[in-house]
């Protein structure tokens, strides 16, 4: 049997749409509310399963008052918004509702939205139940094989990615970096429907800010000048199948404008070309705090309500450190395969240290430290494990703190600072490789190569 669903909203057209999408669907729906007091006084005697409500209504109270009422009384529902500021979102997001939708409404949204909603909301009721729920692992898809671990955390979430990929919801992969969100993005492409079409990776953050438009959306010979050739775009090579787009905090404003076209219109408008329709679904991921980057003007709010439909978040290596000789022994194994030796075993000491570094990186550093000490173990046993260099960060060793610094390490600092002090933009007008008037990529290879994506980690610890 479905759910009941109750409609809080005050345009006609509208709530009658939303009601026409859920009726087809099989649901039950109450008597529509297009008020707060007529919409608590419909839940009295009704009593819906979940509440779908439009943030503005009739009269003096919003539908963020009633969120508040039904998040007392442990009753699902979901905000209907058109374009809201960031105070009305963070004022929304304080009454714990499941979701948000965007106006106009699709049906397959509107449906998927209503199956997550219902999902998370029986999940938190299993959470509140004393009876421990039984253990997901032994039924997750073989596509999942490599995402390794078995914490709480970690099982949460790839409880929700394996309930997220059959479908062709939009998710939004939320994690530090190396904490392995393309391979989620991969393993969700592989449960879904699409997993025989094209997965095409994007990263936004290293796309030439010039070129960007063109890599993604294409462009047609003669366009424009140097445009020799047609180029098809990314989001036409992935159609039928699925585009990650990584780092999509990146993306700049005037191009977010023609992304969110494709998340509400299906459509793509090559440079000089015209408008095509495109069957891709859309999988992003970003490190950083995106509600910050819509207070600050930098990411559209309207697009961040549609891409946040379903977020996933990836917890950091150093809140699921039960996880790390799990993650160990696959990598051990990995590379000793790869070299064509007797994979090594840690010894207490090694594994000790292990637990004990707080791995900035996540799970990349950690992998390129057990590749660096499976080509150096000259045993069957590895006794002591050569540690990333930036755990002097962490280590407390006062006797070295006024010794002169290094070129390399004098060039850190200031990279460092420029990027504190550009908030870690990295490309873009104001961005870091602007201020040190340096090409974005080649700023990128100097980071990596002094550690200091580990220490942007380290510092939203």
């Amino acid at each position: 049997m479905k759910a009941k669903i109750l409609i809080v909203e005050d345009q006609f057209i509208e709530a009658k749409g939303l009601k026409l999408i859920l009726t087809n669907a099989g649901f039950d729906t109450c008597s529509i509310a297009r008020s707060v007091p007529v919409a608590l006084s419909i839940i009295e005697k009704e009593k819906p399963d979940l509440v779908l409500v439009d943030i503005f209504l009739q009269g003096e109270e919003t539908g963020i008052d009633l969120g508040k009422v039904l998040h007392e009384r442990n009753i699902a529902f979901v905000y209907l918004s058109a374009n809201s500021n960031r105070q009305i979102l963070d004022e929304a997001k304080a009454t714990k509702p499941y979701g948000f939708m965007v106006k106009p409404f699709r049906s397959k949204d509107v449906l998927i939205m209503l199956d997550v909603a219902l999902y998370l909301h029986q999940n938190r009721l299993s959470e509140k139940s004393p009876v421990v729920p039984k253990s997901i692992s032994d039924h997750l898809p073989s596509a999942f094989a490599q995402l390794i671990g078995r914490s709480n955390r970690f099982m949460q979430a790839l409880e929700q990615a394996q309930m997220a990929g059959p479908s062709d919801i939009s998710v939004l992969i939320l994690g530090e970096s190396g904490t392995g969100k393309e391979l989620m993005a991969h393993s969700l492409h592989k449960i879904s429907s699409r997993r025989s079409q094209p997965f095409v990776v994007v990263n936004c953050g290293t796309l030439p800010p010039n070129l960007i438009e063109s890599e993604l959306f294409g462009h047609e010979k003669g366009a424009f000048t140097g445009a020799a050739v047609k180029r098809t775009g990314k989001f036409e090579l992935a159609d039928g199948g699925t585009i990650f787009l990584d780092e999509i905090g990146e993306l700049p404003l005037e191009l977010q404008v023609k992304f969110l076209r494709v998340l509400q219109e299906k459509e793509i408008e090559p440079i000089g070309g015209k408008p095509r329709k495109i069957n891709v679904r859309v999988i992003a991921a970003t490190n950083k705090d995106l509600e910050e980057e819509v207070a600050a003007g930098r990411f559209r709010i309207d697009l961040y309500y549609r891409l946040n439909v379903f977020p996933l978040t990836i917890p950091p290596l150093r809140e699921r450190k039960e996880d790390i000789p799990a993650l160990a022994q696959y990598f051990l194994k990995k590379y000793s395969n790869e070299a064509g030796r007797t994979i090594p075993l840690l010894s207490d000491n090694a594994q000790e240290q292990l637990m004990r570094y707080p791995w900035p990186g996540n799970i990349r550093e950690l992998e390129n430290t057990v590749q660096r000490n499976v080509l150096l173990c000259r045993g069957t046993v590895i006794e002591n494990v050569e540690m990333p260099t930036a755990k002097n960060l962490y280590a407390q060793e006062t006797d070295k703190q006024d010794r002169l610094k290094t070129m390399m390490e004098n060039e850190r600092d200031h990279i460092l600072s420029v990027l504190e002090h550009c908030k870690w933009k990295i490309s873009g007008k104001g961005g870091a490789a602007e201020i040190l008037d340096i090409n974005v990529n080649t700023l990128q290879s100097r980071m990596k190569k002094l550690g200091i994506e580990k220490v942007i980690s380290a510092k939203k610890k």
